[in-house]
Parts: structure tokens; sequence; C-alpha cells
């Protein structure tokens, strides 16, 4: 069991210690910022029973980190929005403990060059009870020690590296996208659906593409199918050309790209060795799901998996278009709706804004009681002293005790003539 497993407290649990608890003292975490769109005092919420010595400064303050620039960059907008749209709502429902949400945001770029310490850094000097954020795995375990390390919970709509199951965290990281452990299950189901026998898996060798693919090349042998060649691949390198002539040797008639924005060098080096995506039936996954219309190859056919709510209401993606109407996808929108809506009925639950009264709560809100929607009627029945189970934008939120999601939906996307995708299934299951 890892320490993170270790430190997420059960309602029982929390009931049975509540008193032998009650003197120690917790880092407490609140306050305005610069940047916010509300004020906030100095005045302290009351103790919860889960955290009683852990006390905020009354007001929740929500801070994001998320892509603004770098290979991500095409995952912020949605993101942003959701978090706007969901401190919107709230706020204009009277906010957390009486008071307004103070927002604070930052960009994470997407680790090269490295801004993200410094973007959380901004985020810790404003008083951030939770941080959104990152939307890339590889971004969010440069950080995570640091903001955890602050008592402040750090809460990722888009992360998806399976290894965030076992990291010793805290108690203090949480996410609203399911593990890699389902979407490599999807993806290489999806393959194994379509008919191919020799599947090939080109990825990135980092913390989120090792992990995708190794969840892939998994689930592809236990349907029997013959895995040509796993290779991963150096991100920065000028040119994956070795990679490549590995991948085309193995003579594959499908193959699993586990990428993000390097995907436009990756699938032309492909293209020459007659294993483009013309040539063999290709996928791609959520880090490089992405318009690709202003590039000349094409990606007719090809198909892509990412986390997806099973049915995404219109009337949340017309809300989303209010804050933004320049978004063109909803990618981790509702996500990043989820997160916040959660970290604000935690906060709600345990009468207190402290990033370790929220993740004492996050869990409990998110399964095993009453199931709401929205803020408004889920704020209603904890305000009643009811146990809820918030049902999210982006579907049921039910952690484990991990802070991952026990269950999860993964859409299958196409691609058509043009390079512009568009979903065409999903797939939903437990994240075992």
């Amino acid at each position: 069991m890892t320490e993170a497993q270790l430190t997420r407290p059960t309602r029982a649990w929390r009931t049975a210690v509540v008193f032998a608890t009650a003197s120690l003292a917790l880092t407490a975490c609140g306050g305005n910022s610069s940047d916010s769109n509300s004020s906030s005092d100095s005045s302290s919420s009351s103790s919860s029973p889960s955290a009683a010595a852990a006390k905020g400064d009354g007001t929740l303050t929500i801070g994001t980190l998320l892509p603004q620039t770098g290979d991500l960059a095409f995952l912020g907008p949605p993101e942003i929005a959701g978090v706007d749209l969901a401190v919107k709502e709230i706020n204009s429902a009277g906010g957390v403990l009486g008071k307004p949400i103070v927002q604070t945001k930052s960009d994470s770029g997407d680790g090269t060059p490295d801004i993200a310490g410094a973007s959380v850094d901004k985020l810790l000097a404003n008083n951030a009870d939770v941080i959104v954020g990152a939307a890339s795995s590889n971004v969010s375990k440069s950080v995570i020690d640091k903001i955890t390390g602050e008592g402040v919970v750090q809460f990722s709509p888009a992360n998806t590296a399976a290894g965030f199951d076992t990291y010793p965290d805290k108690g203090l990281y949480f996410r609203t996208a399911p593990s890699d452990v389902l979407q490599g299950k999807v993806v290489a189901n999806q393959a194994v659906k379509d008919g191919y026998k020799n599947v090939a898996v080109l990825a990135r060798q980092d913390f989120y593409g090792e992990g995708l693919a190794a969840s892939a090349v998994k689930n592809l042998k236990a349907a029997g199918v013959n895995v040509t060649k796993s290779v991963l691949y150096n991100a920065d390198a000028e040119n994956f050309t070795a990679e490549v002539n590995e991948i085309a040797a193995s003579k594959p008639d499908a193959i699993i790209l586990v990428a993000f924005n390097e995907t436009v060098k990756i699938v032309p080096a492909l293209i020459s060795k007659n294993v483009g995506p013309q040539d063999v039936q290709m996928y791609f996954v959520d880090g490089n799901l992405a318009d690709y219309s202003t590039y000349k190859f094409d990606l007719n056919k090809v198909k892509g998996t990412a986390p997806s709510p099973a049915d995404l209401p219109p009337s949340f993606t017309k809300r989303l278009l209010q804050v933004n109407p320049k978004i063109k996808d909803f990618t981790y929108g509702p996500e990043a709706y989820d997160t916040v809506m959660m970290s604000a009925l935690a906060a709600l639950e345990a009468k207190d804004d402290s990033g370790k009264a929220i993740a004492s709560h996050l869990i409990d809100i998110s399964e095993g009681g009453t199931k709401c929607t929205g803020w408004q009627q889920c704020s209603d029945l904890v305000k009643k002293g009811e146990d809820v189970d918030y049902e999210g934008a982006s579907g049921p939120t039910d952690m484990n005790k991990t802070g991952s999601l026990s269950k999860g939906t993964i859409g299958i996307f196409q691609y058509s003539k043009g390079n512009k995708y568009k979903k065409v299934d999903s797939v939903s299951g437990l994240v075992e």
C-alpha cells in the first residue's frame, strides 16, 4: 500500500479518530490574489470533523496551472473555460462558506522550457487552497511535491499517467481524468476490434508515454495480438529517424502513436518509410488528438482515444461557449469544471477552505451518497447534512482511495479528410 493510499481517510475512519486528532495542527492555506475577481478577509471558518485543527481563512482560493503555451496549449482554452464557468456559477449562487471563490491563473507550459515551477510559486504566494492542473502528467509530476508539500490540493482535469496511482502525494493529489490503465486497454481493444494482428507501439519516453504504452502493450498481448515492436523515443530529439526505422522494419499492420505535438514530425517520417496513416492503420491518444488541418499529411481514417463524457449535454457546451466563444473543441473542459465543483463541495462539507480539509472530504462527495448534479442541488443537500454523490459534467466522479477515478469513459474518435476529427463511439469501464 502506498503513502497516498494510507493517507486518504474514509468517513468511518475520520469519525473514529476525530477526538484523538482534534489537537493536531494542520497547515492552513487560503487567501486572496492579485489576479482575483473577488477579495477575501482574514476570518476563519469553523473546522470540519475530519480535520478539526485545519482552518482556512474562510475564502476558497482556486489557482489554475493550465497550458497557455507549449505543445498542449490546444487543451488550455476548454480547461480554462471549464474552471471559469464553475467559479462563475458558484459565485452567482453566493459562493462557498458565504464568500465568493477567488481565482488566480498561471501558465503550466509543457515542460520545455520549464515554467511550471515559477507558476506554482506564484499560485502559492497567492495562497491557493487548490491548484487545478497541470494538463501534462509530466508537468504535474515535476511540481507535485512542491504543491502537496505546502498542504495544498493538486487537482488535475487531464492527468492520465498510471504512475499517479501509487505516487506518495500526502493524500493531496486528485484527478477527474481516468488513469491510462483504462485508455491503454481501450486503444488496444479498438485495434483488436478492427481486426489487426501485428501492432507496433511508438511512444514518448516519459512518465505519461511509458505508462500508456505499457498498458496498450499488455492488453494487445492479452488479446493474442503480436506486438511487432514497442519503441520509446526522446521527445526533445531533433528527429525520430532511428525509432521510425525500427517500427517500419517490424512490418506492422497498425501503429499506436503515443505522442504530443512531435506528431507533426513523426507522421511524415512514417510516411517516408511506407508505414504512414494511408499505409497502415494508425491510432492516436489524448496527447496528440488535435486539429491538424493546417498540415499537408493525410490523417483520413486515423482513429484516436481520449477521456470523454459518454454524453456531453448541449446545454453544458453552450455555457462553456458563453465563457469563451472561441473554443473549437471541449476536451477536458467538463473535467476541469468538475475539479472546481468538487473542491467547493468538499470545502462546504468540511466547513473549511484549507487544502487539507478539502482533501479529506473529496472522496466522500464523489461517491456513496445521494446523487446530485450542479452546484445548487448538491450544495443544498450538503447544507442539510446529507452525504452526496456528485455526478459531474464529465460523468460519474467516483474516486478510489488513491484520488483517481474508479471508473471512466474513453471516447473513440476518427479523422476525416482535412485532418479534423469527430467522436464516433465511447467505451466505459472500471479502472483496474
